[in-house]
């Protein structure tokens, strides 16, 4: 299963330091499973999600296991082919190293495993990803959560080429509104608003990704024009009349790895990306929390259909013989890997589900 990887196409290269043996042994919530291997043998297209689910029952715990703080979190450790993750059992942990040589004369492996080390050949573009850049690279970008007016303002397109309803590539498109010194921007339209399945209020507002446009020629307002001719690059839908120009953000470079969110979550399923009612693994949701409530990229939840309310008709009978409500316990069906935050929104891509995840589903602190 290839289900995590890191993104960017600019990667930065980092030091991999592991540090000695830990007398304590890892925590409950990060057990090893009954059937993990001694080592396992790194390969090109393995992913740092799927090697600890080789060892452990909740891959998402890795970071735990590999003795990684907040810091190192921040800028997480890589992984190359070749390489050999050992089981330290003793310790509870996993550890990097190398093939011991057979003539060695050394008898025990971590010897040589727990030596630190920096690794700087290749420059990080063989690295062992966490996440799938397929999957979630265009959502760093492209979608956009739209919260406080943030489009107000905007660039807008004011008019298209002659004859033309919708633009397609090539085409040009007249634009309005300050650039701000950019050239290249990308085209939204403001979408459907995003309600918390809990409280029914708006939270803020979806906008689709229509394409990008370039910069032809810029207003001059001394000749008096204050319109701008763009040429639209690339064309996902059609753009049109009133479509918003937003300026194309430098592509991000992350170390995407998997920890519980800082502070307790409770949140739940606002919406499945691309308008469908259900979702299924490696599929895009949004929740209704985010950076300000203590959610950050790399945060995993779990998800759980929501129990629902229903008639005791076992029990005792209440006033005016009414059965009492119970609520079922909710039900757990995967995990949450949270890798873009806005302020009280986040997008999630789902994993490991058992089921399929709908809105108003439950996205909390794993246990």
């Amino acid at each position: 299963m290839k289900n995590f990887s890191t993104v960017g196409r600019r990667l930065v290269v980092a030091v991999l330091v592991f540090a000695a043996a830990h007398a304590s042994a890892a925590p409950t919530a990060c057990e090893f499973r009954a059937d993990a291997p001694d080592q396992h043998v790194v390969v090109k297209g393995d992913t740092l999600w799927d090697i600890s689910g080789t060892f452990l029952q909740k891959p998402w715990c890795w970071p735990t296991v590999w003795d990684m703080n907040r810091e190192d979190i921040a800028n997480p450790h890589w992984i190359y082919p070749g390489q050999i993750i050992w089981f330290d059992r003793a310790a509870g942990r996993l550890r990097l190293g190398q093939p011991i040589a057979a003539n060695s004369g050394v008898n025990d492996p971590a010897a040589e495993r727990l030596r630190p080390r920096v690794r700087t050949e290749g420059m990080g573009a063989d690295a062992v990803p966490s996440i799938p850049p397929g999957v979630i690279e265009p959502f760093l970008t492209q979608p956009l959560i739209i919260e406080d007016d943030e489009l107000k303002g905007a660039p807008r397109i004011v008019a298209t080429q002659e004859g033309h309803v919708f633009l397609g590539k090539d085409d040009k498109a007249y634009v309005r509104g300050e650039l701000g010194g950019n050239s290249a921007f990308q085209v939204f339209r403001p979408g459907a608003p995003l309600k918390d399945p809990v409280t029914q209020q708006i939270i803020a507002y979806e906008a689709f990704y229509l394409g990008t446009v370039k910069l032809q020629t810029e207003a001059k307002p001394g000749a008096g024009s204050d319109v701008h001719t763009f040429t639209v690059t690339t064309a996902t839908q059609e753009i049109g009349k009133g479509d918003q120009l937003r300026a194309v953000p430098p592509m991000p470079v992350r170390n995407y790895v998997p920890h519980p969110p800082a502070q307790p979550v409770a949140a739940r399923v606002v919406s499945v990306y691309g308008g469908v009612t259900h979702a299924g693994q490696n599929q895009i949701v949004s929740i209704n929390r985010g950076k300000l409530d203590g959610l950050d990229i790399g945060a995993v939840l779990q998800l759980y259909h929501a129990g629902a309310t229903v008639s005791d008709s076992t029990a005792k009978k209440g006033w005016f013989g009414r059965e009492q409500q119970v609520k079922l316990p909710d039900e757990e069906v995967g995990s949450l890997f949270i890798f873009r935050t806005f302020k009280h929104v986040s997008y999630g891509l789902i994993m490991q589900v058992t089921a399929p995840v709908q809105v108003g589903d439950v996205a909390r602190s794993p246990e």
